[in-house]
């Protein structure tokens, strides 16, 4: 097959790769706008999951992807100094130039074709190819131009910025700032390098009220500098847009597709959907969708049925990422509903963000269902630890009482 990639991302360059894994005969060039060793944003996060199939696919790039990338097993959410220690998580953060760079590696290697500096405007400008597929991004020119697949872009209420730093974070953190304008917070995690990812939200209100639309973008980052000046320990932050007064600011822009392809046009990537990047799962997203486009091409005879399959597959895998983004995103864009909890009942709801209940309980009433909830987990454990005995606990020493998980706890504590 004669394949065009327009744009060079983790989908674009995942799908060449394996495409040439499976049949070095292709014919595979990956159009990419940005130089060599250039990209936009700074680290992206993915999950266990992602690298046990990422080793599936390609033990040799997996392997260097798995040697660069930072454990982040735990997570700490901080309001004004006071942290919460939340266990657990598992997830792992990589420089998006490092990804890059070892997917275009590999790929050149495997005799994939990439072009830098060229930008694809339109698809007259693409030498004939049998597939060509749309990894162009939120801003998919492909995807408008060939039209057709009934695309919808939402603009979300809160303001962002995607910032690097050189504090380096040794767990995923939640940052959480008060103002006279409202809360304005930031996701910190590190990526390698002596490195960390650090995102800056607000709501409109909090962002025009700081003044963040008149300053020059070194003012913004000072600004941001003192804000969040307990966080960064003294260390700078770091920007990549150089233009006017409010740059590098952003609404959050939400893509879905109602048809994924159009004659031998495919989507992929953020050309396809996009999630918030509050669940932290675009890359792992982008890099499934070449799996599945590369799985389906591979496994079925006629292009037009790997392509129909393919976009069933897909469309039923994120379901579950796009309702927990949908969730994810209108907690934070309704944050002053939570606001007045305590630290630890603020971070549980948190986490709990994704539920679909919690927008429609008062934010304390949820709270101790969530408390009821973990209780109930907490005996669940107790109960397959120690068998028979839990009986004997019950009836004979502290009988448990609803609400009483220190107790739960303490039991847990003498049994292990």
């Amino acid at each position: 097959m004669r394949i065009a990639c327009v744009g060079g991302g983790p989908a674009g360059l995942y799908f060449a790769l394996l495409m040439k894994l499976r049949d070095r005969g292709h014919d595979i060039t990956v159009f990419e706008r940005n130089s060599a060793g250039s990209t936009q944003g700074w680290g992206v996060t993915f999950g266990r999951d992602l690298l046990t199939e990422l080793y599936r696919s390609d033990p040799e790039s997996a392997q260097e992807i798995d040697q660069a990338a930072v454990s982040q097993f735990d997570q700490v959410v901080d309001i004004q100094g006071e942290q919460v220690l939340c266990p657990g998580g598992g997830g792992y953060g990589i420089s998006r130039q490092r990804l890059l760079d070892i997917l275009a590696d590999r790929a050149k290697a495997l005799g994939v074709h990439i072009e830098f500096d060229h930008e694809v405007m339109t698809s007259s400008q693409l030498p004939a190819a049998d597939l060509i597929v749309a990894c162009d991004g939120v801003h998919s020119r492909m995807r408008l131009e060939a039209g057709g697949f009934r695309s919808d872009v939402r603009l979300g209420g809160n303001k962002y910025v995607w910032l690097g730093t050189s504090k380096v974070f040794e767990s995923f953190t939640y940052a959480f700032v008060r103002t006279d304008t409202g809360l304005i917070w930031a996701y910190g995690y590190g990526i390698g390098g002596g490195l960390s990812t650090f995102i800056v939200e607000c709501s409109s209100e909090a962002w025009a009220g700081l003044g963040f639309g008149a300053l020059s973008p070194q003012d913004g980052l000072s600004l941001l500098e003192k804000l969040f000046e307990h966080h960064l320990n003294g260390h700078p932050l770091l920007g990549q847009d150089p233009r006017g007064a409010g740059a590098g600011w952003l609404n959050f822009r939400t893509v879905t597709n109602r048809r994924w392809h159009a004659g031998n046009i495919v989507l992929a990537g953020d050309a396809a959907h996009t999630t918030h990047y509050t669940i932290g799962s675009g890359t792992t997203l982008a890099i499934e969708d070449a799996i599945a486009l590369a799985d389906n091409l591979q496994h079925h005879g006629e292009q037009k049925l790997a392509l129909e399959s393919y976009e069933r597959q897909r469309k039923t895998a994120l379901l579950g990422p796009q309702s927990d983004a949908r969730f994810s995103a209108r907690w934070f864009e309704n944050i002053s509903r939570y606001s007045g909890l305590e630290p630890y009942e603020f971070s549980a709801l948190l986490h709990g963000r994704r539920s679909p209940l919690l927008p429609y309980l008062p934010p304390h009433l949820y709270y101790r269902l969530h408390q009821a909830t973990e209780e109930v987990t907490l005996l669940g454990e107790l109960r397959r630890r120690v068998g028979p005995k839990v009986k004997a606990i019950h009836s004979h020493r502290n009988p448990v009482q609803p609400g009483n998980g220190s107790a739960i706890a303490e039991h847990a504590k003498r049994w292990n």
